[in-house]
């Protein structure tokens, strides 16, 4: 039976209103409040909803920039109706993560029932953990990744020079360099771009105050040339005049609105929980300060019967105990720099986190050696780039860690450290799709775009064979046993080291006698392994997330007589000569990943097979469409679950 939203949203008030007069009147300040109680209501619920269901979210940056939302909501209402100040209708947004809020614009809007929002980040139901532009109904731009849509924005400003465009922006994002390159550009033009950065003193890792002393995003903007005015944003009258007075000025502006994070939820105020959802408790607790206000206890009641999504299956021929690589990383580290002599540590060893140190593994390092960690903020590129200086000399490694996402942005630093032959191990994690409910935007499915090196001159030449061999290395291990090991093996090696992990835990493989096939063996780069190692009908190459689903799709193969071999091809971009040489007479073989099908191992795999003599069949199968939303169930869309590479490996045979 369809569930019924708590919260009855046509009682939100459409008021319109003037930016040339920017003093409320009573009924006006009356229409703001109601508009933001109800919405603030409305995120509370639903984002907490999802996330006691298992599918996670955030919840206190929609939160917070509601009453902005609600006072440009009615600022476009005006022009909409004929006003003076014409507006792009369209409330951008540079932080994705907030999606929550055009999500909620999108029901205002009547694109889609309030209901809808009970679904927020379930599979297939076309909400995913950011803006997709054309996959959600009513949602007008995509926004995913930080401090990427200011620059965007300004083409729209230029695109429509007669109008003023709103972007609401954040303290975190507008830590991103985009952002400098965005802020020089609009003054230069003098783009009709108004800024409303929320600047709540909040990321996910911490607090900017204290990790990034000296940083202050108005000083920051008014360096640019912005001009810049303060507010205390929880001060609806003196928020509403600033908003009137970016609206109504020429060129770009900027309105700083100061808050803690998530005002007025008990035990979540001021403090980092606020940044991911909030948990059930904390939204009851919210809930019930809102008294007998309209919804709140049907929505109580609906938070304490939020239904479980269904947990991922275990499959034949792995573990059932599983666990999170991205979080073992740091563990493995801090065995590694313990093994260092105490002297010598912040001498060969320097950590450089990203704002996620909690999701990649670092908060472990941090906790044991603080003097090692850099918090680096959300600033990719840079702290990339600083990783790979302090890994210049011979004997000392940067060690960089973010999500397999932002490896995009980085590819022009990584040829730069390249050729300057330092030395960095760079841990990325939430790469491929699996447990992916954040979507496209957040798919980490292009790797080999760090394999951009020149192979180096090769014996037969006047040159030096060693002379600027590239010694990038891409691993992408399969399981925890083979991911620890690798980890221990490659840290002291030169040049770049890449090592991928996945947002979901993984299985331990098992062996054809049960036992774990990596437990106890040692990592050897360069060197591929043969799960199941007969190949008389053919082969599937695979790793990461997608091996353990491999392996069982080769169970049910084998268990229909048919004789499939499995290879865990963890070194994505060496060539293990013994191990093609068997691949080379196979008749037919497979690559299954979770990378993208056509930058992939699989999109020069076939090239590979046939250097080495083979005739037979080759395919292969990888991310290849937009997201689902959702978690586990993310990789049988794409066809890589075990029936969908069973699937595809039977189309081979014919």
């Amino acid at each position: 039976m369809p569930q019924t939203f708590p919260f009855d949203l046509s009682t939100y008030r459409h008021v319109a209103l003037d930016p040339k007069r920017p003093t409320l009147t009573d009924d006006q300040r009356a229409d703001l409040r109601h508009n933001i109680e109800l919405c603030r209501d409305v995120i509370v619920f639903f984002t907490a909803y999802a996330g006691a269901r298992g599918l996670s979210g955030h919840s206190g940056g929609p939160y917070d920039t509601v009453p902005e939302v609600v006072i440009v909501k009615a600022l476009m209402k005006h022009a909409e109706d004929g006003g003076g100040t014409p507006i792009v209708p369209i409330v951008f947004d540079e932080a994705g993560h907030r999606v929550a809020t055009q999500y909620l614009l999108s029901v205002l809007e009547g694109a889609m029932p309030a209901e809808k929002l009970l679904h927020y980040r379930e599979y297939m139901e076309k909400l995913p953990g950011h803006p997709e532009r054309g996959f959600t109904p009513g949602v007008k731009f995509s926004g995913g990744r930080l401090g990427h849509i200011w620059p965007f924005v300004n083409g729209v400003a230029m695109a429509h020079p007669d109008q003023a465009v709103f972007m609401l922006g954040s303290d975190g994002s507008q830590q991103e360099g985009d952002d400098a390159e965005a802020a020089r550009l609009a003054v230069a033009q003098r783009l009709n771009v108004k800024l409303l950065i929320d600047d709540n003193d909040v990321t996910i890792a911490g607090h900017p105050s204290n990790y990034m002393e000296g940083f202050d995003v108005g000083k920051t903007l008014a360096g640019h040339g912005l001009p810049v005015e303060t507010v205390q944003a929880e001060d609806l009258d003196a928020l509403f005049a600033q908003v009137c007075a970016a609206a109504t000025s020429d060129g770009p502006t900027a309105v700083i609105c100061k808050r803690p994070m998530a005002p007025g939820v008990p035990g979540v105020e001021g403090t980092t929980h606020g940044h991911d959802v909030f948990s059930k408790d904390a939204a009851v607790a919210y809930l019930e300060t809102r008294g007998d206000a309209a919804g709140c206890k049907a929505a109580i009641e609906m938070l304490g019967q939020a239904p479980k999504v269904d947990s991922k299956p275990r499959y034949a021929g792995s573990s059932e105990e599983v666990k999170a690589n991205r979080a073992l990383f740091g563990d493995v580290m801090v065995d590694i720099i313990n093994g260092i002599p105490e002297p010598d540590r912040r001498t060969t060893v320097r950590v450089f986190d990203c704002d996620l140190e909690g999701s990649t593994g670092l908060a472990t390092i941090h906790k044991a050696f603080p003097d090692l960690f850099v918090a680096g903020g959300i600033q990719e590129r840079g702290n990339f780039s600083a990783a790979a200086g302090f890994g210049m000399e011979e004997g000392r490694q940067g060690v960089f860690s973010t999500f397999s996402a932002f490896l995009e942005m980085c590819i022009s630093e990584i040829t730069m450290a390249r050729l300057n032959q330092s030395n960095v191990l760079c841990h990325f994690s939430h790469s491929g799709v699996d447990d992916m409910a954040d979507n496209t935007c957040h798919f980490g499915i292009n790797h080999f775009f760090a394999d951009g090196g020149i192979p180096g001159a090769p014996a037969d030449t006047d040159h030096s064979p060693d002379s600027h061999a590239d010694t990038t290395r891409l691993y992408f291990p399969g399981d925890p046993a083979q991911f620890e090991a690798c980890v221990k093996r490659v840290f002291d090696d030169v040049g770049l080291r890449f090592v991928f992990s996945n947002r979901s835990k993984l299985p331990w493989i098992l062996a054809e006698d049960g036992s774990r096939f990596y437990a106890g063996r040692s990592f050897e780069p360069g060197t591929d392994d043969a799960i199941r190692d007969d190949f008389s009908d053919g082969v599937i190459v695979s790793f990461g997330a997608t091996l353990h689903r491999a392996l069982a799709a080769v169970e049910a193969l084998r268990g229909d007589g048919k004789k499939v071999g499995l290879v865990n091809k963890a070194c994505l971009n060496t060539t293990d000569d013994a191990m093609m040489s068997k691949l080379a007479a196979a008749p037919r073989v497979l690559v299954a990943e979770e990378l993208n099908v056509k930058t992939g191992l699989g999109s020069r795999f076939g090239s590979m097979l046939l250097k080495a003599g083979f005739t037979g069949r080759y395919d292969h199968i990888g991310t290849h469409a937009e997201g689902s939303g959702g978690l586990w169930r993310q990789m049988g869309f794409q066809g890589l679950d075990p029936e969908g590479i069973e699937k595809s490996f039977r189309k081979l045979m014919g």
